[in-house]
């Protein structure tokens, strides 16, 4: 079962979605680092507003990803709702990026 966040509370979690946290980037939006008052670590994913994902799209993912569980996947912790954002919250995993394992890349 996924746990709903505020906007407000997710802000705060990511100390204001700064670049400090941020982790990465790409077509869909922003993902930051952030810690849940509980002092979990979790990564948000920020959907970018017109990134071509719906209502529907979403609520979907939310549901499927919610659902799967794997070893090599990360966990869906949440998801806000607020106004026109729509944020993911994953369980945050620091073993560096799928683009790195797969290719030996990293950033900068």
């Amino acid at each position: 079962s996924q746990s709903i966040f505020s906007y407000e509370e997710l802000a705060m979690a990511t100390n204001g979605f700064s670049n400090t946290n941020l982790l990465g980037q790409g077509g869909f939006g922003y993902v930051h680092k952030g810690v849940l008052p509980n002092g979990k670590v979790v990564a948000v994913k920020q959907l970018k507003a017109g990134s071509g994902q719906g209502e529907r799209e979403f609520r979907a993912e939310v549901e499927v990803i919610g659902r799967v569980h794997h070893k090599h996947l990360v966990s869906l912790v949440g998801y806000c709702i607020s106004g026109a954002q729509r944020m993911l919250v994953y369980e945050f995993v620091s073993n560096y990026t799928l683009d790195f394992h797969l290719h030996g890349k990293s950033f900068g």
